[in-house]
């Protein structure tokens, strides 16, 4: 549900900038306020689930998401309909952590990669569901009824609370988790340790600068430029979000095999690669195979942040580190569409994209320098 509401934000920004007369700005910002929020949200509820449990905190975030975004239907104007998406921003930003740190404490260690995947492909189901739905929906409810369907998630927090439970490694240790110090604090307690955050923050900002600066913008750029409709956005986006959904689960796979670092550092030189690939094309056709291949690198690392992270930090500090170090890279990521909105304005959206390699060599050199390979370490 998580995909599927910040994708039809990118597909519903045209109706609600006429219906309430944003500008570009404004309506990009909402894309930014939500991702904003979840920075906040991920410290907050990252911070709560090392104390409280994962499961516990994890019903209270998609609740907050849940009823937020279905607020967002009753929006009048800018400042309220901001201040909704901020606030649905919270919930999603704890989600998402808590989650993987999660289904990394319950998964043995030799397919922990696997499973991080498999959490990153939920996320690429609900954007697909959003490309698919969107253009059928979209006509006949509004974007107000298209935010309506947001609070279903609330429904589906009641029966989390009822049937998981806590982790072994987490009811183990939790009763001397308070002895251990305030979990934000540990994230930079010794040199290593402050070294391997500040290349986490690096490689999450980069991920997510890519990935929304492509995806919530690139069907308005099919639509100015090649003159796609929705329908057709809606096709380019589907298929370039199976190739994302490969790239993860493939990435899974791959990082369980032959460790973190080499896998990562494969998918980012296709992703650098890609970016300037894409930009130079122009045929409908090669826009689609284009826009999956891309897809499968710039988006295929989403599956390994979990077991990562997971590796690198201790249960004490583990939902911390992934919802705090993850929603940093969110809030960067969430300047994404300004940034390319603007470069794309004054030099060309091809300009725009090929700009994104640049980040990726960048996010090479923090992978190569500060993050050490733990595959299939047994979590401390």
């Amino acid at each position: 549900m998580d995909g599927f509401d910040l994708l039809i934000l990118g597909f519903m920004l045209r109706a609600i900038s006429a219906e309430l007369e944003f500008g570009q700005a404004e309506a990009a910002s909402l894309v930014t306020g939500t991702l904003v929020g979840a920075v906040l949200g991920g410290l907050i509820f990252g911070l709560l689930s090392d104390r409280l449990g994962r499961v516990r905190v994890l019903t209270w975030t998609i609740v907050l998401f849940a009823v937020f975004t279905g607020l967002c239907a009753l929006a009048q104007g800018y400042w309220d309909l901001l201040a909704y998406r901020t606030i649905a921003g919270l919930g999603l930003g704890g989600e998402f952590g808590i989650g993987m740190a999660l289904v990394a404490e319950t998964w043995p260690a030799s397919k922990r990669a696997r499973a991080s995947s498999y959490v990153g492909l939920g996320w690429q189901a609900g954007v697909l569901l959003a490309a698919v739905l969107t253009p059928l929906l979209l006509p006949v409810i509004g974007w107000r009824g298209m935010f309506a369907i947001g609070v279903l998630p609330a429904v589906v927090a009641f029966f989390i609370r009822r049937t998981l439970h806590e982790p072994e490694i987490f009811e183990k240790r939790s009763a001397a988790a308070v002895k251990e110090g305030f979990p934000l604090r540990l994230l930079v307690r010794d040199a290593e340790t402050t070294r391997i955050s500040l290349g986490l923050v690096i490689l999450c900002s980069v991920q997510n600068f890519g990935y929304y600066g492509v995806m919530i913008w690139l069907p308005n750029y099919l639509n100015s430029r090649f003159g796609y409709g929705l329908t057709q956005s809606a096709v380019w986006t589907a298929v370039t979000i199976l190739g994302m959904a490969v790239g993860i689960y493939a990435f899974g796979q791959i990082a369980d095999r032959v460790g973190r670092r080499p896998a990562f550092l494969g998918y980012m030189i296709g992703a650098a690669v890609m970016v300037v690939v894409y930009s130079m094309l122009t045929g409908p056709t090669a826009l689609l195979i284009g826009g999956a291949v891309m897809g499968f690198f710039v988006n295929g690392m989403l599956g390994g942040y979990g077991a990562l992270i997971s590796e690198l930090y201790p249960t004490a500090v583990r939902a911390t580190a992934q919802n705090v170090l993850f929603n940093i890279g969110r809030a960067v990521g969430g300047f994404g569409p300004v940034v390319v909105a603007a470069v794309a304005a004054t030099q060309g959206f091809e300009t725009a994209i090929a700009a994104l390699a640049a980040l990726y060599v960048l996010d090479m050199l923090a992978l190569w320098l500060l993050i050490p390979e733990r595959r299939g370490a047994e979590l401390a």
